[in-house]
């Protein structure tokens, strides 16, 4: 059985572009279009997801792929990705250190007082859900108001321009494990150009999460919390901020900064256990970080890497500790893919099976009848 032939399918498809657009414009001359810093400055975490999941550091290109996919995040990040695969590779970063992070926000669950202190930053956690009217009608004039007010203020203050890590002083007590200089120096997993194939690093594990669908790493992380694994983690550290980028000069070879990118970064710290290349019990850690402001999914991520970590010592007890079951299923561009192709046409196949079911009730009926 062959596929039948459709006539006109070609102005249909067609069709289908001019429909989507007349929705994105259907306010006609009474709308405004979006432009890319408006989407990146006030839909600022939508975008942060799209430029994580999307896996390149384009802000203008995040939004415009937000744009061009009406707020649908997985479509914005897999167009997001087809660019990133069309660009040639030039260089590639040494390892960056963390502790340089420009922050805009840092916060710790271990302690009250941590070295540089707390710092809030922008944040919903202790505001009330409620929807606050006023902004149906915001003026131009009001708008501008916020940002001169928030400037004003803002001069006063006077920060540091980095902040030491938390974890240094509970290693230097003797309560975290020592850092893996070995595998510090090991070549790290390339998962655009190499397939996973298990057992797979570290390094891979952690790539394939940075980049992951957020909702996806947050609900196998929220098996873990909710019993399905043994860690009930303390967030060490949480950081929001702006790292720098650093190149080799091209004349001198000197590292040179060549730009920051946003990111958040957060260490967890689990359940203490005996360590085989430590002479006494430590803390174990969960470690998570990605592009954009994305404290949930920097959170889960961290759980997550814990919860691996355990399975790959140990053996998988749960879900949430097998690598295999995480790291195939968390990635919003694969399962969406997966997903939508059930809309593509399967005439033969259920062809297939409506031959196979109607045989099958004839065979039944005659046997009844027999």
């Amino acid at each position: 059985m062959g596929y039948v032939a459709i006539k006109g399918g070609g102005r249909a498809i067609a069709g289908t572009k001019d429909v989507f657009d007349h929705l994105r414009t259907r306010q006609g001359e009474a709308g405004t279009p979006l432009n890319t810093d408006t989407i990146e400055q006030q839909l600022r975490l939508l975008h942060s997801r799209v430029l994580s999941e999307g896996g390149v550091y384009a802000p203008q290109l995040a939004s415009l792929a937000l744009k061009q996919a009406q707020g649908d995040t997985l479509e914005a990040a897999f167009i997001l990705r087809a660019y990133r695969s069309t660009q040639p590779r030039l260089t590639e970063t040494p390892l960056l250190d963390t502790t340089k992070m420009r922050l805009t926000r840092r916060i710790s669950a271990a302690f009250k007082d941590i070295p540089g202190g707390q710092m809030l930053g922008a944040t919903t956690d202790y505001h009330l859900r409620m929807l606050r009217m006023e902004l149906l009608k915001e003026s131009p004039e009001e708008f501008r108001r916020i940002s001169r007010d928030w400037f004003s203020s803002a001069a006063e203050s006077d920060l540091p321009d980095s902040f030491p890590k938390v974890l240094d002083g509970l290693r230097r007590q003797g309560l975290l494990p020592q850092p893996d200089v070995a595998a510090a120096e090991r070549e790290p997993f390339d998962i655009t150009r190499e397939p996973l194939i298990f057992p797979v690093p570290r390094s891979a594990a952690l790539a394939t999460m940075a980049r992951a669908e957020q909702g996806s790493l947050l609900a196998i992380a929220y098996s873990n919390m909710r019993g399905y694994g043994d860690v009930h983690p303390t967030v060490a550290e949480l950081r929001v901020g702006y790292l720098p980028v650093l190149l080799p000069h091209p004349i001198t070879g000197e590292l040179t900064e060549v730009g920051e990118v946003e990111m958040t970064e957060c260490e967890v710290i689990a359940m203490y256990e005996d360590n085989a290349d430590q002479s006494k019990a430590v803390f174990t850690l969960g470690y998570g970080a990605c592009y954009g402001h994305n404290e949930v999914k920097a959170i889960s991520m961290a759980i997550l890497d814990r919860a691996l970590q355990a399975g790959v010592k140990s053996g998988p007890r749960n879900p949430s500790e097998d690598p295999e079951f995480v790291l195939l299923h968390v990635d919003g561009i694969d399962s969406m893919g997966f997903c939508t192709h059930y809309k593509m046409p399967h005439y033969v196949t259920f062809q297939s099976d409506m031959d196979r079911l109607r045989t099958t009730q004839k065979k039944q009926t005659d046997k009844e009848q027999g």
